[in-house]
């Protein structure tokens, strides 16, 4: 008995201590997948691959350990990560994921958050669609009472309103979110605010108060290491300083945003940049400069369209050698069919041939349907073509109207001489021959030539005056 009651004993301290263990290995795991999913949230506007990492890593560790509210905001992080990379497929996928993991945790601000990452995501393609989920993320966050999310969902209902051309109606959301992020003291989200406030400024043509909005933001983002913001608040001060022929500060300003998106590797915003590059050598008229940036911007989507007919063909070629495989797999059935049953051949056969033209169907459903992206994207290419050589005639034209002028010029200066400079020297020849005959007095005769001289003299000066005045446009 006394046995008994001592294994009893040891088994039931033995399960303590391993329970115990146990909660301190969850609790920990716990921890960390709260501690990933909150760096990679910070990281978003800074190195947005680094979110996307930290979110996998939440996520395989919150499955493994079968923590569901951790599994649902990883979600969300990977989806905010993939939308910064300008992934729109991968982050509603995410986001749909994450919004499944909520609801049936039944987390009201969990869903509200996510409502407002789908809206933020559908401004890039549907405006209406977009303001719906913001609104059903609105009524949530009312509900709730989470200033921080209503905060940002004005922002992003500005955001829409401001791709619709509703200027003032999105300048009025922005105002009231940058007065709660205020209230709130959330230093990053007032730089957005700042930036958002900056861009509808400059859509108003209000270009003082849009620098004003814009060089703050600026800095304020530089000092928190917020890069994807830098990147783009150097886009629309580019624009600005373009919009002004101030072509310096462009300059300046394209090249350290080019900076900036390199850092955090958006290929849209590095191709945006040289776009705006091209541009300014463009008015600049620096055009063989110019030139070189058309035919870098015609590289980069050579590249991208070789890439993808090299991938597509690979396809082609792997899906090939699978039939091919196939049908030497079936000849060999076939014929091991045939030796041992001869009724069951007739019944393989007829599957065998719905099969292949089942396949032989969709095979050339799909053979058309990428010849038919093969040729949209050779209609592109050719879109391309057509639009340097629109910007090459554009050249041609201006040099031609600079021509144009400065003939122009020189045929008002023939003119001018003609009607201007003979009339005194006329006088001069003739004061000279009454002279020599005597007709004049000579000092008078000297006083006059004196006079014609003079008058030369000013009407040479005019010339000059006109010929090196650029804003002179005829004599």
């Amino acid at each position: 008995m006394r046995k008994t009651c001592s294994i009893l004993l040891f088994i039931l301290v033995s399960f303590n201590v391993y329970a115990n263990d146990s909660k301190d290995v969850t609790g920990k795991d716990t921890s960390q997948v709260i501690s990933l999913n909150k760096n990679g949230y910070d990281n978003r506007l800074t190195h947005p691959q680094e979110t996307l990492d930290d979110a996998e890593k939440a996520l395989k560790l919150a499955r493994a350990i079968g923590y569901p509210r951790g599994i649902a905001e990883a979600y969300r992080i990977k989806g905010i990560g993939e939308y910064y990379l300008n992934k729109p497929d991968s982050a509603l996928h995410s986001y749909f994921d994450a919004l499944a993991q909520y609801e049936k945790l039944s987390d009201e601000r969990g869903k509200a958050k996510v409502y407002n990452n789908i809206g933020n995501l559908y401004q890039m393609v549907d405006y209406d669609k977009a303001l719906d989920y913001l609104k059903i993320a609105n009524r949530i966050a009312e509900k709730i009472n989470d200033k921080q999310l209503i905060a940002s969902l004005y922002l992003n209902i500005g955001n829409i309103y401001n791709r619709k051309n509703m200027y003032n109606n999105a300048l009025s959301y922005y105002e009231k979110s940058y007065q709660l992020f205020t209230e709130l003291k959330d230093p990053v989200q007032l730089v957005q605010c700042l930036q958002d406030l900056g861009v509808i400024h400059y859509f108003l043509q209000d270009y003082d108060k849009a620098k004003e909005l814009l060089l703050d933001a600026n800095k304020r983002a530089k000092s928190m290491d917020m890069n994807v913001n830098v990147a783009a608040i150097n886009m629309t001060l580019t624009d600005i300083y373009l919009a002004e022929s101030n072509f310096d500060e462009a300059e300046k300003y394209i090249k350290e945003g080019k900076t900036y998106a390199t850092i955090i590797n958006n290929v849209k915003d590095i191709y945006d940049y040289k776009h705006s590059a091209y541009e300014l050598e463009r008015r600049r008229k620096n055009y063989e400069k110019a030139l070189d940036y058309l035919t870098d911007l015609y590289k980069t989507d050579s590249t991208g369209y070789k890439s993808n007919v090299s991938s597509k063909l690979g396809f082609l070629q792997q899906e090939q050698q699978r039939n091919e495989k196939a049908a030497e797999a079936q000849k060999r059935a076939e014929i091991s069919t045939v030796i041992i049953w001869a009724v069951a051949v007739v019944a393989c056969l007829l599957l065998v041939v719905v099969a292949l033209l089942i396949g032989s169907v969709k095979r050339k459903a799909i053979t058309n349907l990428q010849l038919q992206e093969l040729n949209n994207e050779i209609s592109r290419q050719k879109d391309n073509l057509d639009r340097i050589n629109h910007h090459l005639e554009e050249i041609i034209d201006e040099r031609t109207k600079d021509l144009q002028v400065k003939n122009k010029k020189l045929s008002e200066y023939s003119s001018y001489l003609s009607h201007q400079i003979r009339g005194p020297i006329a006088t001069l020849k003739g004061l000279m021959n009454l002279e020599k005959e005597g007709l004049v007095d000579q000092l008078e005769c000297i006083n006059m030539m004196d006079k014609c001289v003079s008058e030369i003299d000013e009407k040479i000066i005019e010339m000059s005056d006109m010929l090196h005045d650029p804003g002179k446009t005829g004599f």
